[in-house]
């Protein structure tokens, strides 16, 4: 083959090179018009709620009826029925002191009552006859007064001894230690064959039924905290139990530690609360009923401040238009938006943080199973 034969079959591979690489450019070309992909997000429909306007706070519980049972009378303890932890109802034996010295002073003044009745009949029979002969002038009014006096006497002695065995039969039902409250055990003191004498403690009782929440509140909420205010109250051991309450008063002091204003929440307790826990307080210091929200993430801080992007239809294809807003509280993983959007647009959410103003956008398409892409808000 010839020089010259050589070289048209190198040009020819060279035009057909050529070729083909205009059309890879033309591709490209394309490619690069269409721009890139719209941004996947999901979005939620803006709708006017209620909003409360709250302040958390972590105060203490204190129980409020906690007595200490002593011992009423002087004796040998001879059975112990409750120990600590116990719940008891009111009423219910707790400890029994030996009665066995008042069951004898019982039977000693039933004795002494029934002797004292006897001379007292055969004083009223004398004082009847002396009241006959004065009459009828064998005896003088002197002698029938000392009679009366006698029978007075007796009766005055049958009144203290009935008292006497009232008091034994009261002492004798304190040797019956029960619980004063519905309740629970929280120190058992006295053991079987313990002596005590009057006033030696023998349980102390904490009242589960009714609590008090102590929430300290800084100086700058005396005008926000008022008696009144709603609140929802939770302790770590049972997050799921809600008790709401309201706020029953302010002490009218600063507390000298803290320097803390302390608001009193009185409350009935089903036995989910223990004094002396911590408790998580809610209280609603307003409500606003026609408030914007947005969820946090579709909030994005930009050179103009805060945004959201809008949802917007713009030639045939969906769009994020950026929208200056304005905020108010952040609560709950949610933004008040006081100016910028209205009840009805939709906000991205999931991706807001990667969008620009007009970017193209989609929203998740429907699963295959039909139950479709989970809505947020």
């Amino acid at each position: 083959m010839g020089l010259t034969a050589r070289f048209v079959r190198a040009a020819l591979a060279a035009a057909l090179a050529g070729s083909v690489a205009g059309c890879g450019g033309d591709a490209d070309s394309a490619k690069k018009s269409a721009g890139p992909p719209p941004a996947l997000v999901s979005a939620i429909v803006v709708q006017a709620r209620e909003l409360e306007i709250v302040e958390n706070v972590v105060g203490s519980l204190e129980n409020v009826v906690d007595p200490s049972l002593g011992a009423e009378v002087a004796g040998r303890v001879v059975r112990v029925l409750a120990f600590t932890g116990k719940k008891v109802a009111r009423g219910e034996l707790l400890a029994e002191i030996d009665p066995q010295d008042f069951e004898i002073q019982s039977r000693a003044d039933a004795a002494e009552i029934a002797r004292l009745q006897s001379l007292l009949a055969q004083a009223e029979r004398l004082a009847e006859r002396q009241q006959k002969l004065v009459a009828q002038g064998f005896i003088s009014q002197n002698a029938a007064d000392d009679a009366v006096a006698q029978r007075n006497a007796l009766r005055e002695s049958i009144a203290a001894a009935s008292a006497r065995a009232e008091q034994t039969r009261r002492n004798m039902g304190k040797t019956r230690v029960v619980a004063p409250i519905d309740g629970e055990v929280e120190v058992q003191i006295v053991a079987a064959g313990d002596y005590v004498k009057v006033g030696d403690p023998l349980f102390k009782l904490v009242g589960t039924q009714r609590l008090h929440a102590h929430l300290p509140l800084p100086e700058s909420a005396n005008r926000s905290i008022r008696p009144g205010l709603k609140v929802r109250l939770s302790v770590p051991s049972a997050p799921d139990k809600i008790v709401d309450a309201k706020i029953d008063e302010i002490r009218p002091t600063v507390g000298a530690q803290n320097r803390a204003l302390d608001a009193i929440v009185k409350f009935d307790n089903d036995g989910s609360f223990r004094g002396g826990g911590s408790v998580t307080a809610r209280i609603v210091l307003a409500l606003r009923e026609k408030a914007l929200t947005v969820p946090e993430q579709s909030v994005v801080l930009r050179p103009a401040g805060k945004v959201v992007y809008v949802l917007a239809e713009q030639d045939g294809k969906l769009v994020a238009q950026q929208r200056p807003v304005e905020t108010g509280i952040r609560q709950d993983g949610y933004y008040e938006i006081v100016k910028g959007v209205a009840a009805g647009d939709r906000v991205a959410v999931d991706g807001a943080g990667f969008l620009t103003d007009n970017a193209a956008v989609a929203l998740p398409k429907p699963r295959a199973d039909g139950k479709g892409a989970k809505k947020k808000g």
